[in-house]
Protein backbone atom coordinates (compact mmCIF):
# COMPACT_ATOMS: atom_id res chain seq x y z
CA UNK A 1 0.00 0.00 0.00
CA UNK A 2 3.06 2.40 0.80
CA UNK A 3 4.68 1.51 -2.27
CA UNK A 4 1.46 2.28 -4.05
CA UNK A 5 0.98 5.72 -2.78
CA UNK A 6 4.25 6.77 -3.44
CA UNK A 7 4.00 6.09 -7.21
CA UNK A 8 0.50 8.01 -7.36
CA UNK A 9 2.86 11.04 -5.60
CA UNK A 10 5.28 10.20 -8.25
CA UNK A 11 2.73 10.75 -11.11
CA UNK A 12 0.54 13.76 -9.47
CA UNK A 13 4.72 15.46 -9.32
CA UNK A 14 4.66 14.93 -13.13
CA UNK A 15 1.18 16.07 -13.59
CA UNK A 16 1.40 19.13 -12.27
CA UNK A 17 4.92 19.77 -14.12
CA UNK A 18 2.58 19.26 -17.36
CA UNK A 19 -0.46 21.66 -16.52
CA UNK A 20 2.38 24.18 -15.15
CA UNK A 21 2.33 24.64 -11.19
CA UNK A 22 5.01 21.98 -10.65
CA UNK A 23 6.60 22.61 -7.12
CA UNK A 24 9.53 20.33 -6.94
CA UNK A 25 11.17 18.06 -8.68
CA UNK A 26 10.75 14.11 -7.77
CA UNK A 27 14.04 12.50 -7.42
CA UNK A 28 16.31 11.37 -10.53
CA UNK A 29 19.66 10.07 -11.23
CA UNK A 30 20.10 12.51 -13.72
CA UNK A 31 18.51 13.29 -17.33
CA UNK A 32 20.40 9.68 -18.09
CA UNK A 33 17.07 8.41 -17.41
CA UNK A 34 14.55 11.11 -18.64
CA UNK A 35 12.03 8.98 -20.50
CA UNK A 36 12.72 8.84 -24.44
CA UNK A 37 10.69 11.73 -25.73
CA UNK A 38 10.90 13.70 -21.97
CA UNK A 39 12.15 16.50 -21.07
CA UNK A 40 13.47 18.28 -18.19
CA UNK A 41 12.35 21.87 -17.00
CA UNK A 42 12.61 24.00 -14.55
CA UNK A 43 9.91 24.09 -11.88
CA UNK A 44 7.74 27.16 -12.21
CA UNK A 45 6.75 27.40 -8.65
CA UNK A 46 8.56 26.07 -5.04
CA UNK A 47 7.39 26.12 -1.72
CA UNK A 48 9.74 27.12 1.62
CA UNK A 49 8.34 27.19 5.33
CA UNK A 50 10.74 28.46 8.27
CA UNK A 51 10.00 27.66 12.00
CA UNK A 52 9.66 29.96 14.86
CA UNK A 53 13.30 30.80 15.18
CA UNK A 54 13.69 30.79 19.10
CA UNK A 55 12.13 32.24 22.39
CA UNK A 56 14.64 33.48 24.19
CA UNK A 57 14.90 37.06 24.56
CA UNK A 58 18.85 37.46 24.23
CA UNK A 59 18.52 35.81 20.55
CA UNK A 60 18.88 37.08 17.14
CA UNK A 61 17.87 35.45 13.69
CA UNK A 62 19.21 36.23 10.07
CA UNK A 63 17.30 34.99 7.03
CA UNK A 64 19.00 35.04 3.89
CA UNK A 65 17.18 34.32 0.40
CA UNK A 66 18.96 33.23 -2.65
CA UNK A 67 17.76 32.03 -6.07
CA UNK A 68 20.73 30.92 -8.17
CA UNK A 69 21.71 33.53 -11.01
CA UNK A 70 21.38 31.89 -14.47
CA UNK A 71 18.36 29.22 -13.59
CA UNK A 72 16.23 28.67 -16.64
CA UNK A 73 13.44 30.52 -17.12
CA UNK A 74 9.98 29.30 -16.28
CA UNK A 75 8.00 27.94 -19.28
CA UNK A 76 5.74 31.57 -19.50
CA UNK A 77 9.31 33.31 -19.42
CA UNK A 78 8.24 35.22 -16.49
CA UNK A 79 10.62 37.15 -13.87
CA UNK A 80 9.14 35.71 -11.01
CA UNK A 81 8.86 37.06 -7.32
CA UNK A 82 9.90 35.30 -3.99
CA UNK A 83 8.62 36.25 -0.61
CA UNK A 84 8.04 34.70 2.82
CA UNK A 85 4.98 35.80 4.91
CA UNK A 86 4.59 35.31 8.62
CA UNK A 87 2.32 32.52 9.49
CA UNK A 88 -0.45 31.86 12.57
CA UNK A 89 0.39 29.84 15.75
CA UNK A 90 -1.10 27.63 17.44
CA UNK A 91 -2.38 28.38 20.98
CA UNK A 92 -1.81 25.46 23.36
CA UNK A 93 -3.97 23.84 26.23
CA UNK A 94 -2.79 26.22 28.59
CA UNK A 95 -3.04 29.04 27.38
CA UNK A 96 0.42 29.90 25.46
CA UNK A 97 0.91 30.92 22.12
CA UNK A 98 3.77 29.24 21.41
CA UNK A 99 2.70 25.39 22.94
CA UNK A 100 6.45 25.55 24.83
CA UNK A 101 6.68 23.97 28.14
CA UNK A 102 3.36 24.38 29.13
CA UNK A 103 0.80 21.42 29.35
CA UNK A 104 -2.98 21.07 29.07
CA UNK A 105 -5.28 20.05 32.30
CA UNK A 106 -4.48 16.54 30.88
CA UNK A 107 -0.81 16.25 31.46
CA UNK A 108 -0.29 16.56 28.09
CA UNK A 109 1.65 19.42 25.96
CA UNK A 110 1.61 20.68 22.67
CA UNK A 111 0.38 17.48 20.55
CA UNK A 112 -3.05 18.98 22.09
CA UNK A 113 -2.46 22.53 21.27
CA UNK A 114 -4.04 21.76 17.69
CA UNK A 115 -7.27 22.05 18.79
CA UNK A 116 -6.03 25.43 20.27
CA UNK A 117 -7.12 28.69 18.90
CA UNK A 118 -4.90 29.80 16.16
CA UNK A 119 -3.04 33.36 16.78
CA UNK A 120 -2.55 35.54 14.11
CA UNK A 121 0.97 37.27 13.40
CA UNK A 122 1.00 40.54 14.57
CA UNK A 123 2.38 42.10 11.18
CA UNK A 124 1.54 40.20 7.51
CA UNK A 125 4.48 41.98 6.03
CA UNK A 126 6.74 39.69 3.75
CA UNK A 127 10.38 38.71 4.80
CA UNK A 128 13.02 38.74 3.10
CA UNK A 129 11.63 39.14 -0.75
CA UNK A 130 13.67 38.56 -3.15
CA UNK A 131 13.65 40.72 -6.58
CA UNK A 132 16.57 39.04 -8.66
CA UNK A 133 18.40 35.96 -8.77
CA UNK A 134 22.17 36.02 -7.92
CA UNK A 135 22.41 38.10 -5.52
CA UNK A 136 21.09 37.49 -1.78
CA UNK A 137 18.81 39.70 0.46
CA UNK A 138 19.44 39.87 4.29
CA UNK A 139 17.16 40.73 6.78
CA UNK A 140 17.40 40.02 11.06
CA UNK A 141 15.18 40.12 13.95
CA UNK A 142 15.60 40.03 17.37
CA UNK A 143 12.24 39.52 18.64
CA UNK A 144 11.45 36.63 20.87
CA UNK A 145 8.13 36.12 19.24
CA UNK A 146 9.51 36.14 15.47
CA UNK A 147 6.80 33.64 13.84
CA UNK A 148 6.80 31.20 11.25
CA UNK A 149 7.27 31.73 7.78
CA UNK A 150 5.38 30.53 5.20
CA UNK A 151 6.15 31.61 1.21
CA UNK A 152 6.68 30.81 -2.64
CA UNK A 153 8.93 31.63 -5.41
CA UNK A 154 7.52 31.36 -8.88
CA UNK A 155 8.89 32.29 -12.48
CA UNK A 156 12.18 32.64 -13.18
CA UNK A 157 12.95 32.48 -9.18
CA UNK A 158 11.59 29.42 -8.36
CA UNK A 159 14.35 26.68 -9.37
CA UNK A 160 16.63 27.02 -6.50
CA UNK A 161 15.13 29.34 -4.22
CA UNK A 162 16.99 28.74 -0.95
CA UNK A 163 16.01 30.49 2.24
CA UNK A 164 18.79 30.03 5.15
CA UNK A 165 17.55 30.92 8.92
CA UNK A 166 20.42 31.55 11.40
CA UNK A 167 20.20 32.04 14.94
CA UNK A 168 22.53 33.00 17.27
CA UNK A 169 21.61 32.95 21.26
CA UNK A 170 23.91 34.45 23.58
CA UNK A 171 23.02 32.73 26.69
CA UNK A 172 20.90 30.26 28.43
CA UNK A 173 20.12 26.76 27.87
CA UNK A 174 19.28 26.96 24.08
CA UNK A 175 22.62 29.17 24.00
CA UNK A 176 24.45 28.66 20.74
CA UNK A 177 24.24 29.13 17.00
CA UNK A 178 21.14 27.06 15.15
CA UNK A 179 20.89 26.88 11.50
CA UNK A 180 18.22 25.78 9.23
CA UNK A 181 17.90 25.49 5.58
CA UNK A 182 14.08 26.09 5.25
CA UNK A 183 12.20 23.25 4.44
CA UNK A 184 10.04 22.50 1.66
CA UNK A 185 6.62 20.88 2.37
CA UNK A 186 5.87 16.77 2.43
CA UNK A 187 4.15 14.33 3.52
CA UNK A 188 6.66 11.93 5.50
CA UNK A 189 9.63 12.99 7.60
CA UNK A 190 12.33 11.10 9.69
CA UNK A 191 14.70 12.52 12.35
CA UNK A 192 16.72 10.07 13.78
CA UNK A 193 18.61 11.50 16.56
CA UNK A 194 15.63 13.26 18.99
CA UNK A 195 15.24 12.86 22.77
CA UNK A 196 12.83 12.52 25.29
CA UNK A 197 15.26 12.70 27.83
CA UNK A 198 15.24 15.36 31.10
CA UNK A 199 18.35 16.76 29.89
CA UNK A 200 16.67 17.65 26.29
CA UNK A 201 13.96 19.80 25.27
CA UNK A 202 12.88 18.93 21.83
CA UNK A 203 10.08 20.66 19.90
CA UNK A 204 9.37 19.03 16.27
CA UNK A 205 7.09 22.31 14.34
CA UNK A 206 4.79 21.19 12.19
CA UNK A 207 4.09 24.21 9.42
CA UNK A 208 1.03 23.89 7.01
CA UNK A 209 1.90 26.05 3.57
CA UNK A 210 -1.71 25.62 2.38
CA UNK A 211 -5.24 26.82 2.56
CA UNK A 212 -6.84 23.26 3.84
CA UNK A 213 -6.04 21.81 7.31
CA UNK A 214 -3.23 19.24 7.61
CA UNK A 215 -3.41 15.94 9.78
CA UNK A 216 -0.63 14.40 11.23
CA UNK A 217 0.15 11.43 13.11
CA UNK A 218 3.75 11.56 14.76
CA UNK A 219 5.43 7.99 16.27
CA UNK A 220 8.80 7.55 18.27
CA UNK A 221 11.17 4.93 18.05
CA UNK A 222 13.37 3.55 20.57
CA UNK A 223 16.11 0.74 21.35
CA UNK A 224 13.32 -1.81 21.46
CA UNK A 225 10.63 -0.10 18.84
CA UNK A 226 7.52 2.28 18.73
CA UNK A 227 7.70 4.23 22.36
CA UNK A 228 4.83 2.84 24.91
CA UNK A 229 2.21 5.57 25.67
CA UNK A 230 2.42 8.06 22.32
CA UNK A 231 0.25 10.05 21.90
CA UNK A 232 0.79 11.90 18.74
CA UNK A 233 -1.79 10.73 16.42
CA UNK A 234 -4.68 13.19 14.89
CA UNK A 235 -2.78 16.60 15.23
CA UNK A 236 -4.47 19.69 13.14
CA UNK A 237 -2.28 21.72 12.27
CA UNK A 238 -4.56 24.80 10.37
CA UNK A 239 -3.96 26.58 7.31
CA UNK A 240 -1.24 28.83 7.03
CA UNK A 241 -0.43 28.13 10.78
CA UNK A 242 2.29 26.50 13.02
CA UNK A 243 1.91 23.61 15.58
CA UNK A 244 5.06 23.13 17.55
CA UNK A 245 4.94 19.66 19.76
CA UNK A 246 7.44 19.21 22.55
CA UNK A 247 8.65 15.38 21.88
CA UNK A 248 8.54 14.60 25.40
CA UNK A 249 4.54 14.96 25.93
CA UNK A 250 4.57 12.19 23.46
CA UNK A 251 5.55 9.38 25.69
CA UNK A 252 5.97 8.51 29.56
CA UNK A 253 9.49 6.78 28.55
CA UNK A 254 12.69 9.21 28.74
CA UNK A 255 14.21 7.91 25.65
CA UNK A 256 17.93 9.70 25.07
CA UNK A 257 18.27 8.10 21.56
CA UNK A 258 15.15 8.19 19.13
CA UNK A 259 13.78 8.15 15.59
CA UNK A 260 10.94 10.77 15.07
CA UNK A 261 8.86 9.63 11.75
CA UNK A 262 5.93 12.44 10.81
CA UNK A 263 3.04 11.37 8.83
CA UNK A 264 1.04 13.82 7.14
CA UNK A 265 -2.28 12.19 6.34
CA UNK A 266 -4.30 14.63 5.12
CA UNK A 267 -2.66 17.78 3.50
CA UNK A 268 1.39 18.82 3.64
CA UNK A 269 3.25 20.01 6.09
CA UNK A 270 7.04 21.60 6.51
CA UNK A 271 9.03 19.56 9.48
CA UNK A 272 11.93 20.34 11.66
CA UNK A 273 13.17 19.72 14.98
CA UNK A 274 14.52 22.14 17.49
CA UNK A 275 16.93 19.87 20.29
CA UNK A 276 18.11 22.15 23.24
CA UNK A 277 20.26 19.94 25.82
CA UNK A 278 21.02 21.67 29.29
CA UNK A 279 24.75 21.33 28.45
CA UNK A 280 25.40 21.29 24.67
CA UNK A 281 23.49 24.20 24.01
CA UNK A 282 20.90 23.61 20.94
CA UNK A 283 20.60 23.54 16.98
CA UNK A 284 17.93 22.42 14.18
CA UNK A 285 17.73 19.13 13.76
CA UNK A 286 16.35 18.67 9.80
CA UNK A 287 15.27 15.72 8.21
CA UNK A 288 17.09 12.96 7.01
CA UNK A 289 16.83 11.68 3.74
CA UNK A 290 14.57 9.54 2.68
CA UNK A 291 15.39 5.50 3.69
CA UNK A 292 17.38 4.25 1.19
CA UNK A 293 20.19 0.81 1.50
CA UNK A 294 23.30 2.88 1.67
CA UNK A 295 23.58 6.66 3.30
CA UNK A 296 26.29 9.55 3.34
CA UNK A 297 26.35 11.57 6.21
CA UNK A 298 28.62 14.73 5.33
CA UNK A 299 30.91 17.03 6.96
CA UNK A 300 31.99 15.92 10.21
CA UNK A 301 34.31 18.76 11.55
CA UNK A 302 38.35 17.81 12.19
CA UNK A 303 37.79 19.69 15.59
CA UNK A 304 34.95 16.99 16.63
CA UNK A 305 35.47 16.26 20.38
CA UNK A 306 32.65 13.73 20.28
CA UNK A 307 30.12 12.19 17.72
CA UNK A 308 27.23 9.94 17.70
CA UNK A 309 25.31 8.23 15.39
CA UNK A 310 21.45 7.18 15.58
CA UNK A 311 20.39 4.89 12.74
CA UNK A 312 17.13 3.20 12.35
CA UNK A 313 15.72 0.77 9.62
CA UNK A 314 12.28 1.13 9.13
CA UNK A 315 11.27 -1.27 7.25
CA UNK A 316 10.27 -4.76 7.56
CA UNK A 317 13.72 -6.34 7.35
CA UNK A 318 17.38 -6.22 9.72
CA UNK A 319 20.02 -4.34 8.17
CA UNK A 320 23.75 -4.45 8.12
CA UNK A 321 26.00 -2.08 7.32
CA UNK A 322 29.41 -1.14 6.77
CA UNK A 323 30.70 1.73 8.61
CA UNK A 324 33.11 3.81 6.80
CA UNK A 325 34.57 7.52 7.12
CA UNK A 326 35.85 9.05 4.42
CA UNK A 327 38.59 11.50 4.79
CA UNK A 328 41.15 12.85 2.46
CA UNK A 329 43.10 10.28 2.14
CA UNK A 330 40.50 7.62 1.70
CA UNK A 331 38.03 5.34 3.51
CA UNK A 332 39.01 3.94 6.26
CA UNK A 333 36.80 1.87 9.21
CA UNK A 334 36.80 3.17 12.53
CA UNK A 335 37.74 1.27 15.29
CA UNK A 336 35.56 -1.27 16.83
CA UNK A 337 32.91 -0.28 14.48
CA UNK A 338 33.27 -2.52 11.37
CA UNK A 339 29.78 -3.03 10.79
CA UNK A 340 26.87 -2.03 12.44
CA UNK A 341 23.20 -3.99 13.03
CA UNK A 342 20.30 -2.70 12.78
CA UNK A 343 16.70 -4.39 14.27
CA UNK A 344 13.51 -3.49 12.28
CA UNK A 345 11.98 -0.50 13.42
CA UNK A 346 14.36 -0.27 16.44
CA UNK A 347 16.34 2.69 17.23
CA UNK A 348 20.05 2.08 17.37
CA UNK A 349 23.12 5.01 18.88
CA UNK A 350 26.66 4.41 18.49
CA UNK A 351 29.15 7.02 20.68
CA UNK A 352 32.30 7.05 17.87
CA UNK A 353 34.10 9.75 20.26
CA UNK A 354 36.72 11.67 18.58
CA UNK A 355 35.95 9.73 15.50
CA UNK A 356 37.90 12.79 13.19
CA UNK A 357 41.26 12.68 14.75
CA UNK A 358 41.91 15.61 13.75
CA UNK A 359 41.15 15.46 9.91
CA UNK A 360 37.49 16.19 8.52
CA UNK A 361 35.55 13.51 7.25
CA UNK A 362 31.85 12.02 6.43
CA UNK A 363 30.72 8.89 7.29
CA UNK A 364 29.81 6.13 4.70
CA UNK A 365 27.12 3.01 5.41
CA UNK A 366 26.53 0.90 2.94
CA UNK A 367 25.29 -2.69 3.41
CA UNK A 368 27.07 -5.25 4.00
CA UNK A 369 25.60 -7.93 2.37
CA UNK A 370 25.82 -5.94 -1.60
CA UNK A 371 22.52 -7.54 -2.72
CA UNK A 372 20.48 -6.00 0.48
CA UNK A 373 17.92 -3.57 0.16
CA UNK A 374 16.56 -2.88 3.53
CA UNK A 375 16.55 0.66 3.82
CA UNK A 376 17.81 2.49 6.67
CA UNK A 377 17.68 6.48 7.72
CA UNK A 378 20.83 8.36 10.47
CA UNK A 379 21.73 10.81 12.02
CA UNK A 380 24.64 12.76 13.54
CA UNK A 381 25.31 14.40 16.51
CA UNK A 382 28.38 16.31 16.57
CA UNK A 383 30.27 18.20 19.47
CA UNK A 384 32.64 20.71 19.48
CA UNK A 385 34.65 21.94 22.64
CA UNK A 386 34.99 20.37 26.07
CA UNK A 387 34.01 21.00 29.88
CA UNK A 388 31.40 23.67 30.35
CA UNK A 389 32.36 25.14 26.32
CA UNK A 390 30.80 22.55 24.15
CA UNK A 391 28.48 22.98 21.28
CA UNK A 392 26.40 20.22 19.56
CA UNK A 393 24.99 20.09 15.76
CA UNK A 394 23.31 17.65 13.91
CA UNK A 395 24.46 16.24 10.51
CA UNK A 396 21.71 13.93 9.26
CA UNK A 397 21.81 11.49 6.11
CA UNK A 398 21.39 13.84 2.85
CA UNK A 399 20.63 13.02 -0.76
CA UNK A 400 23.59 13.46 -2.92
CA UNK A 401 23.75 17.24 -5.43
CA UNK A 402 22.71 15.82 -8.67
CA UNK A 403 22.41 18.88 -10.98
CA UNK A 404 22.70 21.97 -8.06
CA UNK A 405 22.49 22.87 -4.51
CA UNK A 406 23.14 26.39 -2.32
CA UNK A 407 24.09 27.32 0.74
CA UNK A 408 22.77 30.76 1.59
CA UNK A 409 24.20 33.35 4.72
CA UNK A 410 27.71 32.65 4.32
CA UNK A 411 30.27 35.54 5.85
CA UNK A 412 33.80 37.16 5.08
CA UNK A 413 34.70 33.93 7.55
CA UNK A 414 33.81 31.10 9.37
CA UNK A 415 32.56 29.05 6.07
CA UNK A 416 33.53 25.59 5.65
CA UNK A 417 32.44 23.46 2.82
CA UNK A 418 32.46 19.22 3.35
CA UNK A 419 32.64 17.46 -0.42
CA UNK A 420 32.50 13.94 -0.20
CA UNK A 421 32.98 11.41 -3.69
CA UNK A 422 31.79 8.08 -1.53
CA UNK A 423 32.42 5.35 -4.57
CA UNK A 424 35.61 4.13 -5.81
CA UNK A 425 36.84 4.63 -8.64
CA UNK A 426 34.08 7.44 -9.21
CA UNK A 427 35.79 10.77 -8.47
CA UNK A 428 33.54 14.30 -8.45
CA UNK A 429 34.17 17.31 -10.13
CA UNK A 430 32.59 20.50 -8.70
CA UNK A 431 32.15 23.80 -9.78
CA UNK A 432 31.60 25.75 -6.61
CA UNK A 433 30.50 29.42 -7.10
CA UNK A 434 30.48 31.91 -4.23
CA UNK A 435 27.97 34.74 -5.57
CA UNK A 436 27.97 38.63 -5.24
CA UNK A 437 27.21 39.78 -1.79
CA UNK A 438 24.33 41.51 -0.53
CA UNK A 439 25.79 44.61 0.10
CA UNK A 440 28.49 44.53 -2.94
CA UNK A 441 31.04 42.07 -4.46
CA UNK A 442 32.01 40.28 -7.47
CA UNK A 443 30.73 36.39 -8.36
CA UNK A 444 33.59 33.89 -8.42
CA UNK A 445 34.21 30.75 -9.75
CA UNK A 446 36.48 27.24 -8.55
CA UNK A 447 36.87 23.67 -9.64
CA UNK A 448 37.14 21.18 -7.13
CA UNK A 449 38.31 17.56 -7.80
CA UNK A 450 37.04 14.91 -5.37
CA UNK A 451 38.61 11.88 -5.75
CA UNK A 452 36.26 8.78 -6.01
CA UNK A 453 36.28 6.88 -1.72
CA UNK A 454 37.56 10.43 -0.20
CA UNK A 455 36.15 13.73 1.49
CA UNK A 456 37.25 17.26 0.54
CA UNK A 457 36.89 19.79 3.26
CA UNK A 458 37.86 23.47 2.00
CA UNK A 459 37.13 26.72 2.35
CA UNK A 460 34.90 28.02 -0.28
CA UNK A 461 35.58 31.18 -2.44
CA UNK A 462 34.64 34.57 -1.38
CA UNK A 463 33.51 37.13 -3.76
CA UNK A 464 36.39 40.06 -4.42
CA UNK A 465 34.96 43.44 -2.37
CA UNK A 466 32.54 41.66 -0.62
CA UNK A 467 29.98 43.39 1.47
CA UNK A 468 27.40 41.81 3.08
CA UNK A 469 26.84 37.96 2.97
CA UNK A 470 26.66 35.55 -0.11
CA UNK A 471 25.57 32.68 -1.27
CA UNK A 472 27.71 29.55 -2.54
CA UNK A 473 26.23 27.14 -5.31
CA UNK A 474 27.75 24.02 -6.20
CA UNK A 475 27.48 21.94 -9.06
CA UNK A 476 28.73 18.65 -10.20
CA UNK A 477 30.53 18.92 -14.01
CA UNK A 478 28.74 16.83 -16.74
CA UNK A 479 30.63 13.31 -16.46
CA UNK A 480 31.25 13.68 -12.41
CA UNK A 481 30.70 10.85 -10.25
CA UNK A 482 28.20 10.80 -7.25
CA UNK A 483 28.97 13.65 -4.67
CA UNK A 484 27.70 14.82 -1.54
CA UNK A 485 28.11 17.73 0.41
CA UNK A 486 27.37 19.92 3.82
CA UNK A 487 28.32 23.65 4.81
CA UNK A 488 29.60 24.51 8.58
CA UNK A 489 29.03 28.08 9.78
CA UNK A 490 31.31 28.45 12.98
CA UNK A 491 30.83 32.18 14.69
CA UNK A 492 32.70 31.42 18.28
CA UNK A 493 30.79 33.13 20.97
CA UNK A 494 33.80 34.09 23.54
CA UNK A 495 34.81 30.89 24.41
CA UNK A 496 32.33 28.65 23.31
CA UNK A 497 32.48 26.83 19.77
CA UNK A 498 29.32 28.01 18.49
CA UNK A 499 28.50 25.71 15.11
CA UNK A 500 26.01 24.61 13.11
CA UNK A 501 26.38 22.27 9.77
CA UNK A 502 23.70 22.13 7.13
CA UNK A 503 23.78 19.39 4.49
CA UNK A 504 23.15 20.54 0.89
CA UNK A 505 21.17 17.96 -1.09
CA UNK A 506 20.09 18.40 -4.87
CA UNK A 507 17.66 21.80 -4.96
CA UNK A 508 14.90 19.78 -7.35
CA UNK A 509 14.93 22.52 -9.56
CA UNK A 510 13.95 21.14 -12.28
CA UNK A 511 11.38 18.30 -13.17
CA UNK A 512 11.07 15.76 -15.65
CA UNK A 513 7.93 16.23 -18.02
CA UNK A 514 6.85 13.48 -20.27
CA UNK A 515 5.36 14.26 -23.94
CA UNK A 516 1.73 13.45 -24.27
CA UNK A 517 0.33 10.11 -24.83
CA UNK A 518 3.81 8.39 -22.24
CA UNK A 519 3.78 6.00 -19.98
CA UNK A 520 3.51 8.31 -16.51
CA UNK A 521 4.72 5.36 -14.52
CA UNK A 522 7.99 5.14 -15.57
CA UNK A 523 8.50 8.15 -13.62
CA UNK A 524 8.09 7.00 -10.26
CA UNK A 525 10.38 4.41 -10.54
Amino acid sequence: MKRTMMSLIGVAVALAAVTGVAAVAVPDAGDRDAPRGGSRLPVQRSALLCPAPTSSEVGETAYTAFAPKGAAAGADGKKGTAELRPAGTVRDAGGGADGKGKKGKNGKGAADSAAGQTVAPRDTKPVVPLQKAGKPVTTTTDSPDAPALVGAADGTLAPGWTVQQTTSVAAGSGRGLLGLSCTTPDTTFWFPGVSTATDRQDYVHLTNPDATPAVVDLELHGKDGSLAGSSGEDISVPPHATVPVLLSTLTATPTTNASLHVVAREGRVGAAVQASDSKLGSDWLPPAADPSPSVVLPGIPKDATSVRLVALAPGESDADLKVQLATPTGLITPAGLETLHLKSGMTTAVDLKDLTKGEAGSLVLTPSDGDSKAPVTAALRVTRGKGAKQEMAFIPATRPVEKRATAADNRDRGSTLSLVAPEKGKDAKVKVTASAGSGGGTPVTKTYTVKGGTGLDVEPPRPPGLKGTYALTVEPEPGSGPVYAARMLARPQGGLPAFTVQPLPDDRGSVLVPTAGQDLSVLTN
